[in-house]
């Protein structure tokens, strides 16, 4: 019995991290900078894209709490403080929109928990995500079928990210995969250490909450209903493996929860201090060396955008 509550006590824990995805008041932008780029294939000669369509696309999928499902993509005001805002604002201002179309996944964002009853689930919230950023993809790619594209998410939209970049790279998605220069996935839920690049930070040894509960995940409803904590990406990314770069801060447990759940009770304290850590990627200059997350992928997406459209 003891061991059985001392298990429940870790859940409550984990899930109280959970729970607390995208729940942060972040800091104002920060100036874009360079970063290496890993550039895809470039198009095949034979797409030809017709007037007004846009060299890139950059889809932007912000955590929870951070986006609305009626939010304007193209202009997105539903949190002012959205940690992605620091990296499709320099954009726009950067590229011209004929050039290059910077679209914010429109989604509700929320996470069920006791303490919010009233939200729509993690489940659904994050499968409505990845619904619209699929049609999002798919309608661009038709209408303009030589377009490439970038992704970024983060935290709950970092999981549906990697989730679309999952698909797209083993040949079930809505694009070819040699359309997609990059992905760039922040406090990825579902991280793998083996999976994809990590970028910058020392000192992971963890994985995605998601992978971490995933044993645990029926004991965990009644404290986040309708959140099921799948495990991993069952074929990870597949022919865009090598595009992926994952950014998770250390002590994250977002993204760097312990694989043993005994662990967890003897870092109490870093798993109630996660909360922190996981809200400061707009300022926390020590993930990747010389500049924030947000400003790396300013960089990363700048070098892709230049490379694709012979800059």
């Amino acid at each position: 019995m003891k061991k059985v509550l001392t298990i429940l006590a870790v859940l409550v824990l984990l899930a109280l991290i959970v729970v607390g995805v995208g729940n942060w008041l972040l800091t104002n932008d920060q100036p874009g900078g360079p970063g290496p780029g890993k550039p895809a294939a470039p198009p095949s000669p034979e797409a030809q894209n017709p007037p007004g369509c846009a060299d890139v696309e950059v889809l932007a999928a912000p955590g929870t709490w951070e986006s609305k499902a009626d939010d304007d993509p193209l202009a997105p005001r539903a949190n002012p403080r959205s940690l992605l805002l620091n990296v499709t604002r320099p954009l726009t201002e950067e590229f011209p929109k004929e050039k290059v179309k910077v679209w914010t996944l429109p989604y509700t964002a929320q996470f069920r928990n006791i303490n919010a009853r009233g939200e729509m689930t993690y489940d659904d919230s994050r499968n409505q995500g990845f619904k619209r950023l699929e049609n999002e993809l798919r309608e661009m790619h038709k209408a303009c079928p030589a377009t490439s594209f970038v992704l970024t998410g983060f935290s709950q939209g970092a999981v549906i990210t990697g989730d679309m970049a999952g698909e797209i790279g083993n040949n079930r998605g809505p694009v070819p995969a040699d359309r997609i220069l990059g992905v760039a996935l922040i406090a990825d839920g579902r991280q793998e250490l083996d999976k994809g690049t990590l970028v910058g930070a020392k000192g992971i040894r963890g994985t995605g909450a998601e992978i971490a509960l995933n044993p645990v995940s029926g004991l965990i409803q009644t404290i986040v209903p309708g959140a099921t904590m799948r495990g991993p990406r069952p074929d990870g990314f597949g022919e865009l493996n090598d595009r992926v770069n994952n950014f998770c801060a250390p002590a994250d447990l977002i993204c760097d929860a312990p694989g043993d759940l005994g662990n967890a009770l003897v870092r109490a304290k870093d798993l109630v201090a996660a909360n922190a850590v996981h809200s400061q990627y707009a300022t926390n200059g020590a993930v990747v060396d010389g500049k924030t997350v947000p400003e790396y992928i300013v960089g990363w997406a700048r070098d892709l955008i230049n490379e694709r459209t012979g800059k």
